[in-house]
């Protein structure tokens, strides 16, 4: 599908401009970044006007004191990391693509990651944001700071809408420091040592940035022969001798980020494909924790009350 007119706004108010227009003429306008994403979803049914957001390019404002960040909708993830690095700070986003996909695009995709159960999803680390509506107007909501419930919360609401509700132009995120050190742990285990295992990392002190289990499918295309399991690219830096051990078919892989401080802030290595079951535990869930241990004991001993937890 090719549009009929191409717009590349600089600024918010040139965004606002192109929407107005648009909603007067009757005209179809397709907001994109990257473009890493654009084949997710059905198609639009047209396109005339194609919205590129790549000239809004800018970092506006980077409070390191404060742990906040607000960029324009296209900045993109890989270069936004790279200038929070060099202030030992960081979005806690694992999204795919880094290189092309942009800040916009994250937050219209709502894209999780391995250390979400840990710092959240891009909705719970936006703390402010402004969107052009289709008709044209410019709606803010947040603030550059943490705890804020001013208004309405527009941030969640236009999180993961695919560009549906309107143009986000700028967010602000809350930041977090970068660990000291990062370690990644790679076990392979029998299917049923996996609850076990869990249940001992959900209660253990050493507290884990993020938690997968690998469960190869026997029938699937990685399965069988010398070549069980998989070997697939994995998303965390330094994780790719990990990645190419090669899983026998009834097994899996237990992995584990963490730093050395003991706050887990690494993240889990693990293939983009063949995943038929995973697991994800916050060390602190305490009382997910003491419920499994409840259940084990329970089945243990025959018996088992109501679960109230």
């Amino acid at each position: 599908m090719r549009p009929r007119w191409v717009a590349l706004p600089e600024t918010v108010g040139e965004i606002a401009a192109v929407l107005r227009a648009g909603a007067e003429q009757d005209l179809a306008v397709v907001p994109t970044g990257g473009g890493t994403k654009l084949h997710w979803g059905p198609p639009p049914e047209r396109c005339d006007v194609l919205l590129d957001l790549c000239c809004m390019n800018e970092i506006l404002e980077h409070a390191a004191g404060d742990l906040v960040v607000r960029a324009q909708a296209g900045v993109t993830m890989d270069a936004l990391a790279g200038m929070l690095a060099a202030k030992g700070q960081e979005l806690a986003l694992d999204v795919p693509f880094t290189e092309g996909t942009t800040v916009g695009g994250t937050l219209a995709a709502s894209l999780p990651g391995p250390r979400s159960f840990r710092y959240g999803t891009a909705r719970d680390l936006l703390i402010g944001i402004t969107v052009v509506l289709p008709d044209g107007t410019i709606a803010c909501s947040g603030g550059k700071v943490v705890k804020n419930v001013a208004g309405y919360d527009l941030g969640k609401l236009f999180t993961g809408s695919y560009g549906t509700l309107g143009v986000i132009a700028e967010a602000t995120f809350r930041l977090h420091p970068l660990p000291a050190d990062r370690r990644w742990v790679v076990a392979e285990l029998d299917r049923a040592e996996v609850a076990p295992v869990a249940a001992r990392l959900a209660a253990s002190q050493a507290e884990p940035s993020a938690v997968e289990v690998d469960w190869p499918d026997p029938g699937g295309p990685h399965a069988g022969g010398a070549g069980g399991g998989h070997g697939g690219r994995g998303q965390g830096r330094g994780a790719a001798r990990a990645d190419r051990r090669r899983l026998p078919d009834h097994g899996t892989a237990l992995l584990v980020g963490a730093d050395r401080a003991g706050r887990g802030a690494g993240r889990a290595a693990v293939p983009p494909e063949g995943h038929r079951g995973r697991a994800r535990r916050r060390g602190r869930d305490r009382a997910g924790a003491a419920r499994l241990r409840r259940e084990r004991a329970g089945a243990a001993g025959g018996t088992r009350g109501p679960d109230r937890g």
